[in-house]
């Protein structure tokens, strides 16, 4: 009864000061809304970066031919002959000495971009040069046909990997595409290739954007075999290749064996090494640096609580100020300090749990709109909102305590005579 009594009066209080009730919420909605919008956009953006990890596969490794480091502490620069690169007779030793680990080896070369072109209709694409593992190593989902095969690489075949985009826009008339032929049209000419398979595009985190205008000018990525790529790039020989461990086998100490083995293949190579990149070690980096920058962009905006805080208690005092008669008049007939102590606690907790409940839905709107922004999934955190709300109750108290205080000392004859 005592405790509804306060609450109904601190209510009566608020409506009668409307404005000044917003004002004094407005430190405590701002920075509740800061820390909800930064919490929830931080989980989102380490969401969406993880799952772009995981379906780059987090056990996979790259190695990368990358420059030794001389006594000068600078390496060599200029164009990498092709003799320091990785050959596909080397790739195939290595893959034949650890064919018990190695669960895919994917190689790729980039072929440039074009446009398919069949009369008015046209699709955007990037040619990439590639082999059979690049289906498994960047979990390309087949609808149609089939992927590249060791056969297609080997014989050198004008054979192509295209996206259900490429197909949605050249072949209007739903026509099968599987063994059609397209034309390619680059600057440096016109080349035809054979459909054997067609997959499913997926847009990741990292390519942003959402859709453009129209589908038909999405860029998708056509896939070659790598040696027919590689008879126009620049290099013959791979600077990078991807390896994926079988699921039995220990992605780090797999990693440490492809360290090992790649550092004899270029102990006596003066100019380069290979690097050992770890998908799985990378995962973890980036979202504990994510997770580090969130909590302390989130700490900042914690300050403007603080200084809510301090707005609630400057209020509660003028409000104690413009009672005190109201308070000397209730202590002569009798109520107890405690029982005045209360009313002011109560009141200032009610202004912060408004105020944090208002922060709470104003900062779930602006992580709406930065999650829809930034093309990422929004995923609230409930027990982000209850802390939230939790905390907002106790700056109430620790905030409206000391005017309470004051307001419970006050003498009743004295305060009957203020004017």
């Amino acid at each position: 009864m005592f405790l509804k009594e306060n609450i109904l009066l601190a209510i009566a209080g608020l409506k009668s000061n409307k404005v000044r009730a917003l004002l004094t919420m407005l430190g405590i909605i701002i920075g509740i809304g800061s820390v909800i919008a930064i919490v929830t956009i931080g989980n989102a953006v380490t969401s969406s970066v993880s799952d772009t990890f995981s379906s780059m596969g987090a056990n996979n490794i790259m190695v990368n031919v990358a420059e030794r480091d001389d006594q000068d502490g600078r390496g060599p620069s200029g164009k990498i002959d092709d003799d320091d690169l990785i050959s596909l007779e080397q790739l195939e030793r290595f893959q034949e000495r650890y064919a018990d680990q190695i669960g895919a080896l994917s190689v790729t070369c980039g072929g440039g971009s074009g446009k398919v072109k069949d009369g008015r209709l046209y699709a955007n694409v990037s040619i990439e040069g590639a082999n059979e593992g690049t289906k498994e190593i960047s979990n390309i989902k087949m609808l149609k046909g089939r992927f590249l095969k060791a056969k297609d690489v080997n014989a050198m075949r004008k054979a192509a990997v295209v996206s259900d985009k490429l197909v949605h826009n050249i072949f209007k008339d739903k026509t099968d595409p599987l063994g059609k032929e397209i034309n390619i049209y680059k600057d440096d000419g016109v080349d035809s290739y054979t459909i054997v398979g067609v997959y499913k595009y997926e847009q990741n985190a990292f390519q942003g954007g959402g859709q453009t205008a129209s589908d038909k000018d999405i860029s998708t990525t056509l896939y070659i075999p790598v040696t027919v790529a590689q008879q126009t790039a620049e290099n013959k020989n791979f600077q990078y290749f991807m390896v994926k461990s079988k699921p039995t086998v220990d992605t780090a100490v797999f990693a440490d064996t492809v360290q090992k083995y790649f550092d004899g293949l270029y102990a006596n190579n003066e100019k380069y090494t290979c690097q050992i990149q770890n998908m799985e070690s990378y995962l973890e980096q980036a979202t504990s640096t994510l997770n580090t920058i969130s909590v302390a962009v989130a700490a900042i905006a914690a300050i403007a609580l603080l200084v809510g805080g301090i707005g609630v208690m400057n209020i509660m005092l003028v409000s104690v100020t413009e009672r005190t008669r109201e308070i000397g008049t209730r202590k002569a007939l009798g109520a107890r300090s405690i029982y005045i102590k209360m009313q002011f606690i109560v009141e200032s907790i009610i202004i912060c749990v408004i105020g944090g409940i208002i922060g709470v839905l104003l900062g779930i709107g602006l992580a709406s709109i930065g999650v829809n922004l930034l093309h990422a999934t929004l995923k609230i955190s409930i027990p982000v909102i209850i802390i939230s709300v939790g905390f907002s109750m106790c700056i109430g108290i620790f905030f409206g305590y000391y005017p309470a205080s004051k307001a419970a000392k006050l003498d009743p004859i004295e305060a009957l005579r203020y004017e």
